[in-house]
């Protein structure tokens, strides 16, 4: 008797994720960011690495982010030098154990601030930390199409 009432579930088609293990050692000759032991990392590559994109190198020449911020209202137009320093020092601090984990553009159009990531998981990190520090409304939007981009959306 076949059982029907299991749950499927989606692929997620994500390009910039690879589809086997790199060969070790590799190198990013962009970034130098070295894969070793399984994942990325910040270490001195190796004299017989491989040179290898890394996908974080990879989202920002293709201009393919990950993670998406906007920031909008008046508040952050207000407060632009102490919320673009707390943005930095969440990439800074996430960046330093998780290679990958990169803001690729911070722009300005009219009232709005946006903010590319790499990762989907910096945008969440950084739109958190604004929510934590200067309270507002914070909305997380996840794809519901398969996508790999998540929308973060801040206001005060």
């Amino acid at each position: 008797m076949d059982r029907r009432d299991r749950l499927i579930q989606e692929h997620r088609h994500d390009p910039y994720q690879a589809r086997g293990k790199p060969r070790e050692p590799s190198a990013c000759p962009t970034c130098h960011a070295v894969f070793h032991d399984g994942r990325w990392q910040w270490s001195r590559p190796a004299d017989d690495a491989h040179d290898l994109v890394c996908p974080a190198c990879q989202r920002t020449a293709e201009g393919m982010p990950a993670g998406i911020l906007v920031l909008a209202g008046d508040f952050h137009l207000a407060h632009r030098v102490e919320i673009l320093g707390l943005i930095r020092s969440v990439e800074e601090r996430e960046t330093k154990q998780h290679p990958l984990k990169r803001i690729m553009q911070v722009s300005e159009s009219g009232d709005e601030l946006q903010v590319t990531t790499c990762e989907a998981s910096l945008a969440r990190s950084i739109g958190d930390a604004i929510h934590h520090a200067y309270k507002g409304d914070l909305d997380y939007h996840y794809p519901d199409d398969g996508g790999d981009v998540l929308r973060v959306h801040w206001e005060r």
